[in-house]
């Protein structure tokens, strides 16, 4: 009997050490993709730092880094994406119902959003957390400060259900002033008609930057009332594209750990003799064939964007016109929570 369960054992273990080294089938998001050579990228419609276009109509953000490293990972080719502003009513729409392939627009990673939507979150690309900004003339230094005072923020958003838990937390009264549109709301508050405006911390800070006439007349409030773990979704019921989207990040910041950039991956892939960066650029393993992918997927989007932390600093870091510290979105080894599985 013992004799028998035993060879049992060492026949499953073959058939799954053969199906692990099954080519993976591509999937039809990216059969799509490959079909018309082109990612359909659903992003905002403009949250600097994220996802904007400048005057020319030309993209930038990190968001929008993530869609162009999928697009080179995929297609060869980080030019290959279409851009759809999306507001936050019709984000989750255009997903499901396949009017884009992956939605990259600073969106939190939920339960309810995971678990009832028919989406997948994939990877946190930013960890961020719900604040408030004020006119400094206000003189208001915390959010307790807030007892009764009216607050602008964008419906069908979690920042709308935050800002009501938090005033009935702190029995504050909070009155919101309701705007379907991210630009209604920061209209109405620099024009005075609500003492504060609350969103993402990040989103503060590309608002303040972008939209006020003297950004010094806005402080931002030191506390936290959230956390908004931010990164892409894409649809449920194909896992192999759930796949691809999740390792390219993945691989960007690992990328990082193992000082892999943008300027020297061709030289990385050429000397390098550390297994690990062998193995991320493809150089001794072809972890692309198990996503349905090219043997250099991870060398073609390192070179179309670097690796997370350039994506971080040229965006959204303290040398970008949002200045925004590092801070728990630094690696783990350097004090932060970034973390990501080994590409191997």
């Amino acid at each position: 009997m013992r004799i028998s369960n035993l060879k049992n054992v060492a026949v499953v273990a073959a058939v799954l050490g053969t199906l692990a080294a099954i080519p993976a089938h591509a999937g039809k998001t990216l059969d799509g993709i490959k079909a018309r050579g082109q990612v359909v990228c659903g992003v905002n419609t403009g949250l600097a730092g994220f996802g904007a276009a400048d005057s020319n109509g030309k993209w930038t953000g990190l968001d929008i880094d993530v869609c162009r490293a999928i697009a080179a990972a995929t297609l060869g080719d980080a030019e290959k994406v279409k851009y759809v502003p999306l507001n936050a009513q019709q984000r989750f729409t255009a997903l499901q119902s396949g009017e884009v392939d992956i939605l990259s627009r600073n969106t939190t990673y939920t339960l309810t959003r995971d678990a009832s939507l028919g989406l997948h979150a994939t990877v946190v690309t930013y960890y961020d957390g719900q604040g408030f900004m004020v006119p400094v003339k206000s003189k208001i230094k915390s959010a307790k400060q807030l007892k009764g005072q009216t607050v602008c923020v964008q419906s069908g958003t979690t920042t709308e259900k935050n800002l009501t838990d938090f005033s009935r937390a702190n029995k504050l009264d909070i009155k919101p002033v309701v705007f379907e549109k991210v630009e209604a709301a920061t209209g109405a508050y620099f024009a005075g008609r609500c003492v504060a405006y609350t969103t993402d911390a990040s989103g503060l800070a590309s608002v303040r930057n972008k939209e006020a006439k003297v950004p010094a007349e806005h402080v931002i409030l030191p506390e936290l009332i959230s956390k908004e773990p931010l990164g892409p979704a894409v649809r449920r019921g194909d896992d192999e594209f759930f796949s691809i989207a999740k390792w390219v990040v993945f691989g960007l910041v690992e990328a990082e750990e193992y000082g892999i950039t943008q300027a020297n991956v061709d030289k990385m892939l050429a000397e390098s003799q550390d297994p690990v960066v062998m193995r991320i650029l493809g150089k001794t393993e072809d972890t692309g064939k198990l996503l349905g992918l090219d043997k250099d997927w991870m060398v073609k989007a390192l070179k179309a964007t670097g690796n997370y932390g350039e994506i971080f600093e040229r965006n959204v870091g303290p040398k970008s016109a949002l200045g925004l510290p590092r801070g728990v979105n630094n690696l783990w080894s350097k004090g932060g929570i970034m973390y990501a599985p080994p590409v191997r």
